[in-house]
Parts: structure tokens; C-alpha cells; sequence
């Protein structure tokens, strides 16, 4: 969950999280849609679908304790090689060099390593310094300690250098350089892609939900269906109930940004009726009830447009 997240906003998560599955064999024998409900908010999803994954290759393969072996661990999917020597390190003692993005900035600013941390060179520069500096006795404690000094210390921004335990030695405090390092990776503009989202309305008040791909854009999450922006939502609805809609309403549209693009998003209430609307629900598709509990993950702006139609006058009820 720290991955990309911070510890405040992680925390309670985690304890949730731990709660209702304290062992990789609960977590394998939970469902995905449960996994991803107890995610939702925390975004970056497939590090959760990673974890359901990993803990049921734990249970097959491990007989459902995680494997003492760096390249066992590191093969388990979303753990790779700093999370794998973390485990290990932390929790067995073993020797192993980590390389987390605090840890990064910490080594970068101490030997001012030039270029983003990101390309193939600077890596290997970091790994290597990563592993002069891992000792041999009490690796857990070092590990722990140049985390918490990435964390707590060695900001990336207003970093804390006049409390620093090695600010002596630091090659980027000596210059005067604090803030050069590490270096970003160059600005490019994110490309803008627009969609829109049907928020199909029964004369009850449900709307339709569809289950997202496995791979993609907020994948396995529950969303409403999309439409292309030039594609009308007359046809849509003709193919999809075999009828038109009793009225189209579009609300303003928003954006929301991705870590690769941005997604102008222009939700669009289309309401129907009739016994031709009378979709069967499949593992992919359901009528759900804004305000009631979410049948699973949520995509983020699905999650805030449920709650939007939940406060309309008569539960979203129209007719």
C-alpha cells in the first residue's frame, strides 16, 4: 500500500486490510470484487489485484507461507527486487540491498548522482551504491533506517538536513545542491482522451454498472458503460434494450488524470423504462442502487457520481 501512497493515508487501509485477511490464505480464497472494495480510494488498483494474485500462488506453490528465497519472492506478482529484499531484510535478517524511492533520494542527494533515477544508467548506479552500503550485521535496522530517513528526513521537498545523522558527508548538502537532486524525470505533456459515461436510470432508481476488463483502465473495477463522444446515445440504447430512452440529460464534464493521460469525462443520465430495459444481470453487469453498499471496487469517479445521483430528491427516481 505505500507504494506511490503515503503512510497517512495508508494506514487505516492497512488496518482494515489485515483484519479481514491476516493470512495469504484468506486473502486467495476472498473474491476480487471484496478485495478491490476494501481498496477503493486508495487508486493504483493493480498493486490490490497483484496482492490477490500473489497470495494464491503463496498458497499453491508455498504450501501459504511466503517463500524465504529473494528470487522466489521477487517472481510473486507486483513484489519485484527492492520489495522481495525488503521482506527479506526486514523480516529474516538476510542480507539484501533495497532501492524504494526514498532510499533513492537519499543515495542520490549523498553522492549527487546525476540524471533521473528512472533510466537504465542511474539505476544501476543507485543499485550498486545500494548495495556498497548495505552492512553485514543488523540489516533489518539499516533497512529500516535509510527508509524512515527518505521518509521522515530527506524530504523531497524542505528536506531536514539540520537533523540529518549524515548530513556531514552529504555530497548534494556540502554544494548546496539539495534540491537538484534527485534529478525529475523531463517534462512531457500528458495527451487528453475524452469519453462518456451512461449512467442508465430504471424509473426505480438503479443504474447500470458493468464490470471493467481485466486489463486496462481501471481494470476489474465496477463502472457505468462508455460511449465514444460522437456516438448517439439513441443508437446506443437501441442496440444495447432494443429501445430509445425516455429522456438524455448531460452533466458538465470533468477530467481526471491519470499518471499517463488525461480523461475528460462527460457523464450523460440516460433514463429508460419498460420491460425491454429488463437487463439480466451477468458476472459483468448488475443494477445497482445508488447509496447502497458497491457491489465491489469502484472507479474513482464512478464512486463520486453514485453519491451525487444517491442525494437527488427521491433516491434518482424519475417518472
Amino acid at each position: 500500500m505505500l507504494q506511490q501512497t503515503r503512510v497517512a493515508t495508508a494506514a487505516p487501509y492497512f488496518e482494515r486490510f489485515v483484519t479481514r485477511f491476516p493470512d495469504p490464505a484468506t486473502l486467495a480464497a476472498a473474491s476480487l470484487d471484496e478485495v478491490l472494495s476494501l481498496w477503493s480510494g486508495l487508486g493504483y488498483y493493480a498493486r490490490a489485484r497483484n496482492l490477490h494474485q500473489a497470495a494464491a500462488r503463496i498458497r499453491d506453490l508455498h504450501g501459504g507461507e511466503l517463500p524465504p528465497d529473494a528470487a522466489a519472492l521477487a517472481a510473486l506478482p507486483g513484489v519485484g527486487r527492492s520489495t522481495a529484499a525488503a521482506i527479506l531484510a526486514l523480516a529474516l535478517g538476510q542480507r539484501h540491498a533495497i532501492l524504494d524511492g526514498n532510499v533513492k533520494r537519499v543515495l542520490a542527494r549523498y553522492h549527487r548522482v546525476d540524471g533521473w533515477p528512472g533510466t537504465g544508467a542511474t539505476q544501476r548506479r543507485l543499485w550498486a551504491l545500494a548495495e556498497a552500503h548495505t552492512p553485514a550485521e543488523r540489516v533489518s535496522d539499516y533497512t529500516q533506517a535509510i527508509m524512515d530517513l527518505g521518509a521522515t528526513l530527506c524530504l523531497p521537498r524542505r528536506p531536514v538536513c539540520e537533523r540529518c545523522p549524515v548530513a556531514e558527508g552529504c555530497g548534494a548538502r556540502s554544494s548546496g545542491e539539495v534540491d537538484r537532486y534527485p534529478q525529475p524525470r523531463a517534462a512531457r505533456p500528458l495527451p487528453v482522451r475524452a469519453t462518456r459515461f451512461l449512467i442508465v436510470r430504471d424509473t426505480g432508481g438503479t443504474v447500470l454498472l458493468e464490470r471493467r476488463p481485466p486489463t486496462g483502465v481501471w481494470a476489474s473495477l465496477w463502472a457505468f458503460p462508455e460511449a465514444a463522444v460522437d456516438e448517439p446515445v439513441e443508437d446506443w440504447c437501441l442496440v444495447r434494450f432494443g429501445t430509445r430512452p425516455r429522456g438524455v440529460t448531460a452533466w458538465p464534464t470533468f477530467r481526471h488524470t491519470f499518471s499517463h493521460f488525461h480523461l475528460d469525462v462527460t457523464p450523460v443520465v440516460v433514463e429508460v423504462s419498460g420491460p425491454e430495459c429488463a437487463l439480466s444481470e451477468t458476472g459483468a453487469t448488475l443494477w445497482h442502487k445508488p447509496g447502497s453498499p458497491p457491489p465491489g471496487g469502484l472507479a474513482a469517479p464512478v464512486a463520486v457520481l453514485l453519491a451525487r445521483l444517491a442525494e437527488l430528491p427521491g433516491g434518482g427516481r424519475f417518472g
